[in-house]
């Protein structure tokens, strides 16, 4: 029963670590594919398919057909290169078998960024860094709780497991059989120092700069004191710059796209209303009058 119960903690440990994982790579993947706003899409597009395409591929092909319409489908580059070492040759392909055929004449390969490379992996690398702390945090936490080393003849193993069972259960009272000899029993304190708060810390600065990897306004700095403008710009400028590569890349393929197919689509970083900050002398004490507009024009 020992031996089931042990694999019963490794399994149910298994799975919360999976879980923590899947949950910071999740939501990191949500914020990066909602990131920018598509407009003028012919309907036969979509936006949400186009992301994760860019996303996982970190290419996408636009094109039309000649029943559907345009499209926008994940796709396979092959030679000739032109003199820009893009490709000439490209199919366009999806889960159910389509497949469309076509060159440099009658299509605009959409690239994720400027190395023409996935932000899946850097998800998966961010999110990793995550999971790795909030599970150590957690564990951390619980040794608050549980940092006893229970030493005790075989005899009495199983009526210990029992009452270690109520005090991780938290149980207010604890009772013991009259039968138990205390005298045999020694309890060490592991002596497990918490650290919690110092790992979540880290946490924190990790996920602003998953963040700030995304291009998305967030506090990446740790004080209290009074902040001027030139310091919120500057904290605020990799967040900023963090941003370009990717829309320029879209801006780039739409400007293509409308060329070659008569569209008139846009695409924008979607902004929120936080970003307009209040800037100049800031802190515990408000703000001054001076605005600082960290949206993307």
């Amino acid at each position: 029963m020992g031996g089931r119960k042990k694999n019963g903690n490794f399994w149910d440990s298994a799975r919360l670590n999976n879980a923590t994982y899947r949950y910071y790579y999740d939501k990191l993947t949500e914020l990066a594919i909602s990131m920018f706003e598509w407009k003028n899409l012919p309907d036969t597009v979509d936006p949400r398919y186009l992301e994760l395409a860019l996303f996982c591929e970190g290419k996408a092909l636009f094109f039309k057909d000649d029943v559907i319409g345009p499209m926008a489908l994940r796709c396979t580059l092959a030679g000739p290169f032109d003199v820009y070492n893009v490709p000439t040759r490209r199919r366009a392909y999806a889960v159910n078998g389509y497949q469309a055929d076509r060159d440099a004449s009658n299509s605009v390969v959409i690239y994720n960024n400027f190395l023409r490379h996935p932000t899946k992996y850097d998800i998966e690398m961010f999110a990793m860094k995550l999971y790795n702390l909030s599970r150590a945090i957690d564990v951390n936490a619980n040794a608050q709780k549980t940092p006893v080393l229970i030493l005790c003849d075989d005899n009495q193993r199983m009526t210990m497991q029992n009452l270690y069972m109520q005090y991780e259960g938290n149980m207010p009272f604890i009772f013991g059989d009259k039968r138990l000899n205390a005298n045999d029993i020694n309890v060490l304190q592991t002596g497990a120092p918490f650290v919690a708060d110092k790992l979540y810390q880290l946490f924190t600065q990790y996920w602003n700069e998953a963040l700030t990897h995304l291009g998305i306004s967030n506090v990446n700095y740790q004080k209290k004191e009074r902040m001027i403008s030139d310091e919120v710009l500057r904290n605020q400028g990799g967040t900023i710059a963090s941003r370009y590569s990717r829309l320029e890349m879209r801006r780039q393929a739409a400007e293509k796209i409308n060329k070659m197919f008569n569209l008139n689509i846009e695409v924008e970083f979607r902004e929120a209303d936080d970003e307009v900050m209040f800037a100049g002398p800031s802190g515990d004490y408000g703000a001054s009058g001076t605005v600082i507009d960290l949206r993307t024009n």
